[in-house]
């Protein structure tokens, strides 16, 4: 008995360490943190998409994600070209019928998708938020996003572009944006 005591501590230490691995491709995406909450717009010309929300504790500010497919309305030859497709398609007048853009957009990759991103300011009920508007394409199709929270342009905007590299979110995108 005393001769397979190693061995039975061996197996031991190698079934926790399997264990582990196992428990940690099996845990929940970073995006935990996230939780979806129910499509806060009304309907419009588009099928409603998905919201989500993220803490300030989590977050660094309260932040909401917006997005949803718009097939067949992008450009099929430049996809989205410039900040008034941007400001058009976004969704961001939805958030606000009163927001401003304080500076030019910028080119942005999400899902390895091409487009544009811009930040906005925004007059809401809660008061002024910040807002970022993204959008994107793939041949003639379009994903807009819209996110809005209550910090500052570039926290809102690193925390919904880290939310959108998701496992579950790409996974989603590429499978909205194929849903003809």
């Amino acid at each position: 008995m005393m001769r397979s005591w190693p061995i039975i501590a061996a197996m031991f230490l190698a079934l926790g360490g399997l264990s582990a691995v196992a428990g940690y491709e099996m845990a929940p995406p970073l995006a935990a943190q996230w939780r979806e909450i129910a499509w806060p717009f009304p309907r419009d010309g588009w099928p409603a998409g998905r919201a989500f929300r993220c803490g300030a504790a989590e977050c660094g500010a309260e932040v909401e994600v917006y997005l949803r497919p718009k097939l067949g309305f992008c450009n099929c030859d430049s996809g989205v070209a410039d900040d008034d497709e941007v400001d058009r398609v976004s969704d961001v007048d939805m958030i606000s019928a009163r927001f401003v853009a304080p500076k030019a957009g910028e080119g942005v990759r999400v899902a390895d998708m091409p487009g544009r991103i811009r930040a906005y300011d925004v007059e809401t009920f809660k008061g002024k938020r910040t807002a970022i508007g993204i959008a994107v394409s793939h041949r003639c199709d379009l994903m807009a996003v819209a996110a809005q929270g209550g910090g500052d342009a570039a926290r809102v905007r690193q925390a919904t572009l880290k939310f959108l590299e998701t496992r579950e979110i790409r996974t989603w995108v590429a499978t909205a944006m194929e849903g003809r």
